[in-house]
């Protein structure tokens, strides 16, 4: 999995801190933005729950080697913009597949899992020598096989995300991807994802009788 960050709004923290002091103040944010405590501002209003102003604030990320059980998780994200490589139109010849590490630490289940992999691209690869186009030979193709994905969601959008996403009760792998997100979301705008990850982080786990137990300290 490689997560990389290509584009976002600059200065978030400052634009949606003068965005949101414009609200209670006669003079714009264009002239607010230049002399903003982003920190104390964005904390005051933030905390008490008015998260649009952060929506100012765009994040666009290129995501590789993920499987599709991923992407399928994350496009029920809906206030996002997605972009993924398509099986129609580019061949998937190349036996890459995402293997989980309960697999991965069972020899055992590691060989069957290599082996029915290996027998599904050479039957892909078949079709597709046989002029089968790829649109249709990837009806064999597993949820493990890789894909590379875009993702833009915004400040507000992004919150939500690793609240749920980087929980310890979240599926394994959209949790690595969501953990590395938050780790550079947290570098280029440290006051708006301050408190971002599972709930545990901010105070009591909501999940009740399915709570892991855990608190994640490590995000």
């Amino acid at each position: 999995m490689k997560v990389k960050l290509l584009a976002c709004t600059p200065d978030a923290d400052s634009i949606c801190a003068a965005a949101g002091n414009s609200c209670y103040s006669d003079r714009s944010s264009a002239d607010i933005v230049e002399d903003i405590d982003s920190e104390k501002i964005l904390s005051r209003i933030v905390g008490m729950g008015h998260h649009s102003v952060i929506e100012h604030a765009v994040f666009t990320f290129s995501v590789e080697g993920v499987s599709r059980a991923l992407t399928h998780q994350l496009v029920r994200h809906r206030l996002a913009s997605f972009s993924q490589q398509s099986q129609r139109y580019v061949s998937m010849d190349s036996a890459t597949y995402v293997t989980p590490h309960t697999v991965e630490d069972c020899k055992e289940a590691s060989e069957l899992y290599d082996s029915l992999m290996d027998s599904i691209w050479d039957a892909y690869k078949k079709l597709e020598e046989m002029g089968i186009p790829a649109e249709d030979a990837r009806y064999l193709l597993p949820n493990g096989c890789t894909t590379n994905i875009t993702i833009t969601m915004n400040a507000r959008e992004l919150l939500h995300f690793f609240s749920l996403r980087c929980c310890n009760r979240a599926q394994w792998e959209i949790r690595e991807m969501a953990d590395q997100m938050l780790k550079i979301c947290k570098e280029v705008s440290p006051v708006i994802f301050k408190n971002a990850g599972p709930p545990c982080v901010r105070g009591p786990c909501p999940e009740g009788k399915k709570s892991c137990g855990k608190p994640r300290k490590d995000i």
